[in-house]
Order: C-alpha cells, then sequence, then structure tokens
C-alpha cells in the first residue's frame, strides 16, 4: 500500500524511462502560459493602473493574447478593414524560444534513445498548441484590437513550437553536430573523384572541427554586428529626444510605462535596424523611405519614441568613416578563430591554406544567409499603403553583410593561419647540436648566476655591520 501512494500520478515510467503523455501534456501547456505570462502581467498591470481607461479585463487579456501570437510571428489584422499588423516584437520571440527549448532540452535528458525523445517532444508541443488555440479563438471575435486568424496564425506558431522543441531536444540528448555532407561519387567524373580523394588524404579538405569552427566564426561575426547596432542605439538614444517624446505622448504614469513597454518589446528589431543600418542598406519606415549612411528620405513617421531617434540627414564624411569601421572590426574575431583553427591549434595538424579559405567562404555565405533571415524577421506592417514597409531590406543586408565579412574574414584567416604555423614551426623541438649546445650554455650561466648574486648579497651585508 505505501508502494502505491509514493508512486507519482502524473510521472508512470514506461519502458523509455519518461513521464507519462499526461505529464508532457501539462507541460507544455505550462510553458505556454508561462510565456504568455511574461506579457499578459504587465498588460494587465497597467489596465489597473490606468484610472479611466475604458477597456476590459478581458480586453486587456486579449491585447496580450494577441501580442504574444506576434511574438511567434502570427500575421494580425486591426481595425474593421483588416489592416495588416505584422512587426514581430523579437523579445517575445526570445522568451518563448528559450522557454520551448529548455522543455525539449529536459525531455531530450530524460530519455535514453532517441525515439523516446520525439515521443515525449510530441505531448509537448500539443499542450503548447492547445494554449495557441485557445489564444487565437479569444482574439477571432469582432472586439478584439488585433484580430487573428486560425487558418494563417495556428500554423505559424506549430512551426516555431516545433522548430523550439527540436533544438531543445537536439541540445538536451547531445546529438553531435553532423559534419559536411560527402557526395556520391556516382554524381563525379572519375578524374574529379580521384583528385578530391588525393585532396582529402593531403588534408587539403579541413578536418571535421572545421564545422564548429564555421559556427563559432559566423556565431562572433554576427554578435559582433549586434555589438555594433546595439552601439549605434545606445548613442541615439543618448543624443536624441525619445525620453521628452514619451513624455509628450503619454498621458499619466501608465501612460509612459505603457510607451516603455511597448519600447522594450521591439528593442532587439531596433538593434537589428541599428545594424542594418552599420552594414550600409539601412532600413525603411514606410513605403517609399530610405534610412541609410549614404541616403535618408523621410516621410511623416508615427508618433513613437523609437522613431524619435531616426536621424533626419546622413552622418557627415566622419560618421560614415566610422560606420564603415564598424563592419570590418566585426569580422576580426571570426578571422581569428578561423586562423586559430586553420593553424592546427585542438586538431592533429595545420589546414591546407585552400581549405582554410574554402571554411572562410562558408562562413561568408552563412552570415549572409543569416542576415537576411534576422532581416526579414525584424521588419513587419504596422498598416496599410504606406505603412505596409518597415524594416531592412532582406537581399539587400545579405549582399552587404556577404561583401563586408568576404573583405575580412577570408583574408584575415589565412593572415592568422600563417602566423601561427609560423611561429609553431619555430617551437619545433631542436636538433641534437642544438640541444647540447643549449644545455652546455645552461650549465655555464648557473654557475656564474650564483657567484653573481652570492656577490650581491655579500656587499649588501657590508653596508650594515653587525653592531656585536
Amino acid at each position: 500500500m505505501t508502494q502505491l501512494m509514493g508512486r507519482p500520478f502524473l510521472g508512470l515510467p514506461d519502458d523509455l524511462g519518461s513521464r507519462s503523455p499526461f505529464a508532457d501534456l501539462l507541460v507544455g501547456a505550462r510553458t505556454a502560459l508561462l510565456a504568455l505570462s511574461v506579457i499578459a502581467v504587465p498588460v494587465l498591470g497597467l489596465w489597473v493602473l490606468t484610472p479611466y481607461g475604458d477597456v476590459t479585463a478581458r480586453g486587456a487579456l486579449r491585447l496580450a493574447c494577441a501580442l504574444w501570437l506576434l511574438g511567434h510571428g502570427a500575421p494580425l489584422t486591426r481595425g474593421p478593414g483588416g489592416a495588416p499588423f505584422t512587426l514581430t516584437p523579437l523579445l517575445l520571440t526570445a522568451v518563448s524560444a528559450g522557454l520551448l527549448r529548455r522543455a525539449g532540452a529536459r525531455a531530450g535528458a530524460r530519455a535514453p534513445h532517441g525515439t523516446g525523445a520525439w515521443r515525449s517532444a510530441l505531448p509537448l508541443g500539443i499542450g503548447y498548441l492547445a494554449v495557441a488555440a485557445l489564444a487565437v479563438a479569444e482574439c477571432s471575435g469582432s472586439e478584439a484590437v488585433l484580430t487573428a486568424d486560425p487558418v494563417t496564425d495556428l500554423p505559424v506558431v506549430a512551426a516555431v513550437t516545433a522548430a523550439g522543441l527540436a533544438w531543445g531536444v537536439l541540445a538536451g540528448h547531445g546529438h553531435a553536430q553532423p559534419g559536411p555532407p560527402a557526395l556520391p561519387p556516382a554524381l563525379l567524373p572519375a578524374v574529379l573523384a580521384d583528385r578530391l580523394r588525393s585532396w582529402a588524404a593531403a588534408d587539403w579538405v579541413p578536418p571535421r572541427d572545421a564545422t564548429a569552427a564555421l559556427r563559432r566564426a559566423a556565431g562572433s561575426w554576427l554578435l559582433g554586428l549586434l555589438a555594433a547596432g546595439g552601439l549605434l542605439l545606445t548613442t541615439a538614444v543618448a543624443l536624441g529626444t525619445a525620453g521628452s517624446t514619451a513624455a509628450g505622448l503619454a498621458d499619466g504614469p501608465a501612460g509612459v510605462l505603457g510607451l516603455l513597454l511597448a519600447c522594450t518589446l521591439l528593442l532587439p528589431n531596433a538593434v537589428l535596424w541599428a545594424a542594418a543600418y552599420a552594414l550600409g542598406p539601412g532600413f525603411a519606415v514606410g513605403t517609399g523611405t530610405t534610412v541609410s549612411p549614404v541616403a535618408t528620405h523621410l516621410g511623416a513617421v508615427p508618433e513613437f519614441p523609437l522613431f524619435a531617434l531616426l536621424p533626419t540627414d546622413g552622418p557627415g564624411a566622419a560618421g560614415q568613416a566610422v560606420l564603415a569601421v564598424l563592419p570590418l572590426l566585426a569580422g576580426v574575431v571570426p578571422a581569428l578563430l578561423l586562423g586559430r583553427a586553420a593553424a592546427g591549434r585542438g586538431t592533429s595538424r595545420p589546414w591546407h591554406p585552400a581549405g582554410t579559405a574554402l571554411v572562410a567562404f562558408a562562413a561568408v555565405l552563412t552570415v549572409s544567409a543569416a542576415a537576411a533571415a534576422a532581416s526579414w524577421s525584424a521588419g513587419g506592417a504596422l498598416g496599410p499603403g504606406r505603412m505596409a514597409a518597415l524594416g531592412p531590406v532582406p537581399w539587400q543586408a545579405a549582399l552587404t553583410a556577404a561583401g563586408w565579412s568576404a573583405a575580412v574574414v577570408p583574408p584575415g584567416a589565412l593572415l592568422a593561419r600563417w602566423l601561427l604555423t609560423r611561429t609553431a614551426d619555430r617551437a619545433l623541438p631542436p636538433t641534437p647540436a642544438t640541444a647540447r649546445l643549449t644545455a652546455w650554455s645552461t650549465a655555464a650561466r648557473c654557475p656564474r648566476l650564483r657567484r653573481t648574486l652570492h656577490d650581491a648579497v655579500t656587499r649588501l651585508a657590508a653596508l650594515h655591520p653587525d653592531d656585536t
């Protein structure tokens, strides 16, 4: 009887050692509710602080559900005409992705086999999507400020959920990163196949550590570019009039807090916009507008504190020089990382220079694709017509990111590899003659050093003789 009472109700073990599907279903729902509470608690708190608001508690909750769906990239509409509202607050996206990854990692760590991890992830996703379906149903009514459509919104939320859980399961279950795939020999001519085999035998093709080095290099370049965008945004906030604009637009402390919450949710978007400005192509704030270091063409923009940070003219020659240095500095760290890996630090032997250049250009392509994806996720629409185009243009950001990284990463990696391998060659084991010469010089210097120290101590003792 005691053993039966001590057994958990929701965690009955099965042959794979995981919990019951119902427990995983509840964990998925709890993960969604936790992500929803990140925005629901501030929105409901602002509703409580608003003294004369005509919005009910259900309306505030409906607004929180709409913002949560926007955080997953779900397109919404606004107003009776169905104006598009697709600007994704990336801070909510990061929170939801992090919580999904944590849930997936725990499911992957519990299962001793790969199939058990994926079997646990399925009820997790179902529980998460059940909360998403309730949020879509809540925002589908005519009273909603931002209206959701189940046909278009639920598949987007399902895609984000599947990606986050898969990321967590792979991380928690300890799956190794796959190496570069090999081409089937039947697709290659005999001469080219022999040539590739000879290159591989001569270590021309980088080893499997090239995958990890490629990932680190691309990630460091993107982090450097985000740091450049954050620096530009911080400078604009320090020198701009965003604070006075928020105080002028808000009606009381609740209004100021509401604008602060909106700016906080869109802060990652603003950093990506500033990074696109540092790259060169800039971004758009409406159809037919451009904000870039080369030229700035702006029309009427909505009254919002972040829009008060937009420059009205170009940065000038000195500003353009500073902006040109930022992407170049972002490429120094990945070049050094690739050069260190190519020099054989942490591997069996150095890479061939051609293999180093190949990995460096692969990092350039990876950076270009990541820049396009980040630019696409940071943009959107706030309405029809002119406000239907906001944010960087993905293909422009991809081309400029590829150009800046190609100008720094491949030559920098080759230079770093050459310097490190040259230093390693100087540190090779000495020949027997050199070893005997070094031993003789060491033996010859040691008595002389001891005699010099003895004479110095004797002279110091003579300066202070003992009175006794």
